[in-house]
């Protein structure tokens, strides 16, 4: 394909770098803005703040945010013996798959679970009392299947029958805080990890390269002439999961759930010729799964308004010549009308890794990322090895580490398209 070194190949040891427990953030900055940014441009590493940001995008570019919501994922149950029983809500399985239908669903519903200590569940069901007055329900947790990647499929009924899925985890679950967040959630996070303009529920983990924007940097964004647009990613945990592999080849990339309106992808194109901004990896995964998904409808292999990007497709796909953005989009959305579909729907597992080329963000505005992930890849992707120069900067220089720390604003380093 496009590139010369296959991902599966690469160490995940060259992507490791030395973070102490205390640079990691345990809770964040009072206000959102305040944060410390790292810069990293054409090779030169310099920092300032936040709230500072529209000063260092171009004038008439494009911003494109993950507009996705963090649900209440976590549901805590206590077994008669008195063992407690967390089950984390992944992903909805039955009877819809996607978010939006399965929120909606009433009575009963069929979601990939993790469970926490799941050696005290050996048999029978577990049950919650929650809700209040005329609303208060009773929650009920059956497991039906393990997989064997430890997660198990849980079928979840309820009564009053008459409530959705939804209203079941707002009520009953507790908003899900990173593994590496060593503490229990307070009031304050269902406010600080969510985006200010978080609207579609769907994540287990906040896009936190967004949580940094308030009210005043997006007025100064505006006031710039900078426009944006939101997608929806929806965010899975195996963002968390490092790379427990030698060689990349033995990672399984999580799929995580994409739904775009076709509005959306039209304003998408009809801003192509800015300079495009994405905030965060998870935006940036989107983007690029658009892509992919335009040249496998190119090629035969995806119905236009069913998106499945898989791991290795941009390295393994016999791809007849140079697919541009601007065609693969343009398929993609001319395929959708003469279906009448009016939204793009499916999931991602792209992989991005060194050698990978990116054909939507110029400038990528992110957190920092743990050692030996994915998302490290990734940035090593768009800023080549000036990430160890930009790592060890934030390191010496007092930043805040991981979903709740500092953030940094990263301008491509690969050359122009």
């Amino acid at each position: 394909m496009a590139i010369n070194l296959h991902p599966r190949n690469l160490r995940i040891e060259d992507y490791d770098y030395p973070l102490p427990d205390d640079r990691i953030a345990l809770f964040p900055l009072e206000q959102r803005d305040s944060s410390k940014l790292l810069l990293v441009r054409n090779g030169r590493t310099g920092e300032d703040i936040f709230s500072n940001m529209a000063t260092h995008l171009p004038p008439d570019s494009l911003v494109v945010f993950n507009e996705t919501r963090v649900i209440h994922a976590r549901l805590l149950f206590r077994r008669p013996t008195g063992s407690r029983i967390e089950l984390f809500c992944l992903e909805p399985v039955a009877p819809y798959r996607d978010h939006l239908r399965a929120f909606g669903c009433t009575g009963q519903a069929d979601w990939l679970c993790l469970v926490g200590n799941s050696k005290r569940w050996k048999h029978g069901g577990l049950e919650l009392t929650a809700g209040e007055g005329k609303d208060q329900f009773v929650l009920k947790a059956e497991r039906t299947s393990r997989n064997e990647d430890g997660s198990s499929v849980i079928r979840f009924t309820w009564h009053p029958e008459h409530l959705t899925f939804s209203y079941i985890l707002e009520q009953a679950g507790k908003i899900p805080l990173p593994p590496y967040i060593h503490r229990d959630p307070v009031h304050n996070d269902e406010r600080t990890y969510q985006t200010i303009y978080a609207s579609r529920e769907g994540s287990v983990a906040a896009p936190t390269a967004g949580l940094h924007f308030s009210p005043e940097v997006l007025a100064s964004l505006e006031a710039k002439g900078i426009k944006s647009q939101r997608l929806v990613l929806h965010v899975g945990a195996g963002t968390f999961r490092p790379v427990s592999s030698e060689r990349l080849e033995g990672h399984e990339m999580h799929a995580e759930q994409v739904d775009l309106p076709l509005s959306a992808l039209k304003d998408l194109r009809g801003n192509l010729d800015r300079k495009i901004t994405a905030v965060g990896t998870t935006t940036t995964r989107l983007l690029e799964s658009l892509y992919w998904h335009g040249v496998k409808v190119i090629m035969g292999l995806s119905e236009p308004s069913v998106l499945d990007v898989r791991q290795w497709d941009p390295y393994d796909l016999p791809v007849p010549g140079k697919i541009s953005r601007e065609e693969s989009l343009d398929t993609v959305i001319s395929g959708c009308e003469r279906m009448g579909a009016g939204s793009v729907r499916g999931a991602t597992s792209l992989m991005i890794a060194p050698g990978y080329r990116f054909r939507y963000p110029d400038i990528l505005i992110t957190n920092f990322h743990q050692p030996r992930s994915t998302l490290l890849l990734l940035i090593s992707s768009f800023i080549g090895e000036n990430w160890k120069e930009a790592y060890r900067y934030a390191l010496e220089n007092n930043f805040r580490f991981l979903s709740y720390g500092d953030s940094c604003l990263f301008y491509k380093s690969e050359p122009e398209r």
